[in-house]
């Protein structure tokens, strides 16, 4: 059977950002499917079109390799780099101040309005994904959430995301996700995907040979093996060789994540 995936956009109101934050949303046209749906926010939501997001969740829906899936894109604005971020944790140059208002957006006014909209309670699966910056932030999102959300995907995930400059005595330990995540006291329920690409940038701080995207989400992978998380049960690691810092690469790393957070 062809499936059709219906693209509906949406405007909230959002008094915690003071501002109306635009969505759209990607659902299957055929009410036919008899088991639950599940749910994937979606960071930086204005690329859909550059990551080809529906046309990939058509095939892979028809093909029935993904369980039925509804997903939210919500998009960013000129205030992405306050909004995006880790919540309470600005970087060295004072971005990610509304880390903390964003983060809840999401829990108190964006999941309830799906529920209103969706008249669905309760999703089989919650996932947050985002690029970049966006991924840092679905990160940070889900990992203080794990109520509310039990898997995550990071595409090039921006975890140089520093309390420090690098001209003024930084060291590894200045960055803030991994800190996040070594000061955990209890192992969030969570299953993570990260994804780098071998030509994400060229920085080298550490002249390793191994570019900081890379150097900095294998670092992130070990801290939470240090929390207790498994490889692959709980972390699943894609590095692109060639892959860049853009929609391109992450238009076709996407069906790898669909299929791990949804697949049949």
């Amino acid at each position: 059977m062809e499936i059709a995936i219906a693209e509906k956009n949406i405007t909230l109101r959002s008094e915690q950002l003071k501002r109306d934050v635009n969505c759209t949303l990607l659902l299957p046209e055929e009410d036919y499917f008899a088991e639950p749906f599940n749910l994937l926010l979606l960071n930086d939501g204005q690329e859909l079109q550059a990551l080809r997001l529906k046309e990939t969740i058509e095939e892979l829906t028809e093909a029935r390799r993904i369980k039925p899936l509804l997903v939210v894109a919500i998009h960013a604005n000129e205030e992405r780099l306050q909004e995006y971020g880790t919540a309470g944790k600005p970087d060295f140059k004072k971005r990610g101040s509304k880390a903390s208002l964003y983060t809840e957006f999401i829990k108190t006014e964006l999941l309830p309005a799906i529920t209103k909209l969706t008249g669905i309670e309760n999703f089989a699966s919650t996932a947050f994904a985002g690029f970049s910056l966006g991924g840092l932030s679905a990160l940070d999102i889900a990992w203080n959430n794990a109520d509310l959300f039990d898997k995550v995907g990071v595409f090039s995930g921006s975890f140089w995301w520093r309390g420090k400059d690098l001209m003024k005595g930084y060291t590894d330990n200045d960055r803030i996700m991994h800190s996040i995540i070594h000061d955990t006291k209890v192992k969030p329920d969570l299953k993570i995907w990260l994804q780098t690409g071998t030509s994400d940038e060229t920085a080298d701080r550490n002249k390793n040979g191994i570019i900081d995207s890379i150097d900095d989400t294998i670092d992130l992978i070990k801290e939470l093996e240090l929390k207790g998380f498994k490889r692959p049960d709980d972390i699943r690691y894609v590095e692109m060789f060639g892959g860049q810092h853009n929609t391109e690469t992450w238009a076709k790393a996407m069906p790898k994540f669909l299929l791990w957070a949804f697949g049949r």
